[in-house]
């Protein structure tokens, strides 16, 4: 099995049209999510990135949302011309792209984490 340096999960999670939050799949979610997975086997990731489609990330008043692990980076309001940024920068370099980046205080229904 494959041991993967990160992961990036996208969400795709589809709600009823009119939903006031929303929905990441509505914005074009499922297409940046292979946009990324080709972008990222083309600059030769396959085994060291895993692209994954996720359900409701609970991000979608944000969409289209992402998150970068083990980094814990959140991404919000992605779109197509922001997939290579995202995998050159973050995914190839390990160098989060700011601009996306939501600050986990502003996460909708997360905990912050917990300091040791």
């Amino acid at each position: 099995m494959a041991s993967f340096e990160r992961h990036i999960f996208v969400c795709i999670h589809e709600r009823p049209e009119g939903d006031p939050r929303g929905c990441c799949s509505a914005k074009g979610s499922v297409d940046i999510a292979e946009q990324m997975k080709m972008s990222a086997y083309e600059r030769g990731l396959k085994r060291v990135v895993r692209v994954n489609k996720a359900g409701c990330l609970d991000q979608c008043a944000r969409g289209v949302s992402c998150v970068v692990y083990p980094e814990n980076v959140w991404y919000g309001a992605v779109t197509a011309a922001d997939v290579e940024e995202i995998v050159e920068s973050h995914l190839e370099g390990g160098v989060p792209v700011e601009r996306l980046i939501i600050p986990h205080d502003q996460l909708s229904g997360i905990k912050p984490e917990r300091s040791e």
